[in-house]
């Protein structure tokens, strides 16, 4: 995400997201320049495709223009306008059904690969990847939305809440039957999504 900012540049963030919601396309250039990474890897993790993360991500910035005087201040920007950004690529997903994200980054998450694997435990990762894949293509696109926000980006779940329109008990259970879903059909490996925690 952004990392972690200073307070003058916290004010700074502060200052031309207000200009840019008076109207100062100049300010809006800014926001652009600022957010255009994380919004970009959304698109990227949640699509899969890099030309069509593209595409979406300029949607995001042409969405937030035209809805900059409907945010609120006191609101993280940050999480406002990825928002937009898992809205536009759900809408997305629900108009196709491929790949919700590149599985290749997610198994770090899953597994402490070893640092210099031989060929059999390369076959092997790549084995588990297409597994992993194909069991995530079966979930739905607001569920998988829900695992990326959660695993990768780590959202709370008013975060994910807010950013996929659902109320906090429906991303629980979305998250729940998620990975219920993805124990049944992946193990030993789905133990992480077992264990983890929701």
């Amino acid at each position: 995400m952004c990392g972690l900012m200073s307070a003058a540049q916290r004010l700074a963030e502060a200052e031309y997201i207000a200009r840019a919601r008076n109207g100062d396309d100049a300010a809006f250039h800014e926001v652009v320049n600022a957010f255009q990474g994380p919004v970009f890897n959304l698109c990227y993790r949640m699509l899969g495709n890099p030309q069509e993360a593209e595409d979406a991500a300029q949607e995001t910035f042409l969405k937030a223009y035209r809805n900059l005087r409907s945010y609120n201040p006191d609101r993280k920007f940050t999480n406002w306008i990825l928002s937009i950004a898992s809205n536009h690529c759900v809408d997305r997903l629900r108009k196709r059904r491929l790949q919700l994200i590149s599985l290749d980054e997610w198994l770090p998450r899953f597994e402490n690969p070893a640092p210099n694997p031989g060929p059999e435990q390369t076959l092997t990762d790549k084995e588990l990847q297409e597994d992993v894949r194909e069991i995530l293509d079966r979930l739905g696109s607001t569920d998988r939305a829900a695992i990326v926000l959660r695993y990768w980006y780590e959202y709370s779940y008013e975060e994910i809440a807010e950013a996929l329109s659902l109320s906090v008990p429906a991303v629980k259970s979305r998250l729940h039957r998620a990975r219920r879903s993805l124990a049944e059909q992946w193990s030993p490996q789905s133990a992480v999504f077992v264990n983890g925690g929701v």
